[in-house]
């Protein structure tokens, strides 16, 4: 078989054929830190080298500017900051200094993690193959998106809370915050009634503020995941010779409609963090 061959035939619990080339796929590198053996590797290591690289990549650009007829690179570059910077204009009517750049930031990242989803499905299987035997690969697990990961999507949405709470305060003060729990959004006027509705608006505000990381970090997995999983069903559904062609084709159908999916998760992401950091300055 082909799986056999790439050293991807699972081993027991995992079953044969496309359940245990999916299951393969889908396992992810571990590692034991601090006696915790949950520690994502793959997703970790792909997700700081990519961070590293998209910081390498404006770098280089930045350092090369001119300003003179720019090139290709240059004017793209441009193009992706002028961009980001419009959106951040229209949202965020504060002090931008932080704010834009920590939007081009998550826009650029969380693209260049979910551009891993475009890579051949079996390319990182066939070059450990190549170098270390089928039996190395057979035991090897890699998974190259981390965006895919639910723990690389909730890393990014707690840090994007923990900036809006640090705005929160940083724009009502500590007191202010504090009593914005409890006063809005329902008002009152009267001591009591303050008293009645303090519990009903606490609730509500909690409930605001743990939705927004949540519903950033599940909506960004949630695609990723989807995406890379259709791309293991065509694979396993047209792993034969016989139906070669016909599986290229729909990869090739599912990697273009794909991309259109990869910018619009980074844009999103962005636009709703630059969103709540901006609803962080309002006053209810």
């Amino acid at each position: 078989m082909i799986l056999e061959a790439m050293g991807l035939a699972p081993e027991g619990g995992e079953g044969g054929g496309l359940t245990g080339y999916i299951v393969h796929h889908l396992t992810h590198n571990t590692t034991t830190v601090a006696g915790d053996a949950g520690f994502h590797l793959d997703s970790w290591a792909i997700a700081l080298g990519l961070g590293l690289l998209a910081c390498l990549w404006l770098w280089l650009y930045a350092r090369k500017a001119t300003s003179g007829v720019p090139s290709k690179g240059q004017a793209f570059v441009e193009l992706v900051v002028e961009f980001v910077d419009s959106q951040v204009k229209d949202t965020f009517h504060g002090d931008r200094r932080f704010i834009a750049p920590l939007a081009l930031t998550i826009f650029v990242w969380v693209a260049f993690m979910n551009a891993m989803d475009l890579l051949p499905l079996d390319l990182p299987a066939a070059l450990i193959t190549a170098v270390a035997g089928p039996e190395v690969a057979h035991h090897t697990y890699l998974r190259v998106v981390p965006t895919a990961d639910i723990n690389t999507t909730f890393a990014l949405s707690v840090t994007v809370f923990l900036l809006v709470i640090f705005y929160s305060i940083k724009a009502k003060g500590g007191w202010g915050f504090v009593k914005e729990l409890f006063t809005a959004p329902f008002h009152a006027h009267g001591v009591l009634g303050k008293i009645v509705l303090a519990v009903p608006n606490l609730f509500l505000n909690l409930v605001e503020y743990l939705s927004k990381p949540v519903s950033l970090g599940m909506r960004l997995f949630g695609n990723m995941y989807a995406g890379e999983l259709v791309f293991m069903l065509i694979a396993g559904l047209f792993m034969s010779w016989a139906t070669f062609l016909p599986g290229v084709l729909f990869q090739s159908v599912w990697a273009i409609f794909h991309i259109l999916i990869i910018l619009l998760q980074a844009f999103i992401f962005m636009v709703l963090s630059v969103v709540y950091l901006a609803m962080a300055h309002e006053h209810h």
